[in-house]
């Protein structure tokens, strides 16, 4: 698409030229008597300017309609050269990753490219790792439970508030951002196929602000969707703002409680049924029915004693950072 961009740039500014040089041959060789009725008629140099607008107008449709492809193409790292070499850097110097708006600007470490344009479910590598990740939307029942096992085993975890929990438990915040990072859940954990653009990146940059606030600390440009409900059309709004998608390989769904029909054995048996190189498990710090019972809280001893017994390392997601956006394979 950026060739064919090319193209008709190049055939808009021939037809420029060849309709000047026409016109001073033309004035050449006219007499004076016909000079006159030239200058009389002005209907031709209209269709020439209208031509030119649309061929102008279907050049920036064009551009446009591979903003996305191109985002997707280039990665988040680094490609304002490799913009301005194709064409595009006019038009998607607004949206790309690397030119995010001015309250998301990184300069500091971002994801591998390969993990924009897509939902990452799976970490992309080989080896025996896995991730752990919390969700905090609802209460904070069970974070000091599972911030008092990570640290005794020296773990790390990815956690995933929602702007709305930082505004309401930000000691809560502060206490994951001790030792772990933190992502971005959204502010009010809506649909995001019911939010247009600009309402998805308004949810997102809220919430990137009430996570910095309460915790003090640099959140990490990860951003995980309200209830995974991921579109193209969604993740292309996400990535515009820098952030990579981190989904989960599986959800260990201890969030549904014993009323949901799940217990503590239920819970390990998901997580342990997901293992595989690169798995990132799902769990959460609170209870969103209210009645304080976390499941994925007490199960998380014995998940990480099934990983690690069958041979799997507790991976953190902040090691596969890079400046150079490179996708390289992950650290264990």
């Amino acid at each position: 698409m950026v060739d064919g961009a090319g193209r008709d740039g190049a055939m808009v500014d021939g037809a420029r030229r060849d309709g000047a040089d026409a016109a001073r041959a033309d004035a050449a060789r006219a007499t004076p008597a016909r000079a006159t009725p030239a200058r009389a008629t002005p209907a031709r140099a209209d269709v020439e300017r209208a031509d030119v607008e649309k061929a102008r107008a279907g050049r920036a449709q064009a551009v446009d309609t591979g903003r996305r492809a191109t985002l997707v193409a280039l990665g988040a790292a680094g490609m304002t050269t490799a913009l301005a070499a194709t064409g595009f850097a006019r038009a998607s110097a607004a949206s790309a990753p690397d030119a995010a708006p001015r309250a998301h600007r990184r300069a500091g470490p971002r994801p591998p490219a390969a993990w924009f344009g897509a939902e990452l479910r799976r970490i992309p590598t080989t080896r025996e790792v896995v991730a752990l990740t919390f969700n905090a939307a609802w209460d904070e029942a069970g974070i000091d439970v599972v911030l008092a096992e990570l640290r005794r085993r020296k773990l790390p975890a990815t956690f995933f508030p929602t702007g709305a929990f930082a505004r309401a438990h930000p000691a809560a915040v502060r206490a994951m951002a001790a030792a772990h990072g933190l992502g971005n859940h959204s502010y009010s954990h809506p649909y995001f196929d019911d939010l247009d653009t600009s309402e998805r990146q308004e949810e997102v940059r809220r919430a990137d602000a009430a996570i910095r606030e309460a915790s003090g600390a640099e959140p990490l440009p990860f951003f995980r969707f309200p209830y995974s409900a991921t579109t193209d059309d969604s993740i292309a709004d996400v990535n515009d703002l820098g952030y990579a998608v981190v989904e989960f390989t599986t959800d260990t769904n201890g969030y549904l409680g014993p009323e949901g029909g799940m217990t503590v054995d239920r819970v390990v048996r998901r997580a342990v049924d997901a293992l595989a190189p690169g798995a990132v498990l799902q769990m959460h710090v609170g209870s969103n029915n209210g009645d304080g019972v976390v499941l994925d809280a007490r199960a998380l001893p014995r998940i990480i004693d099934a990983a690690q017994e069958a041979g799997y390392t507790i991976t953190d997601l902040r090691g596969f950072l890079t400046d150079a956006g490179e996708a390289d394979d992950a650290p264990g």
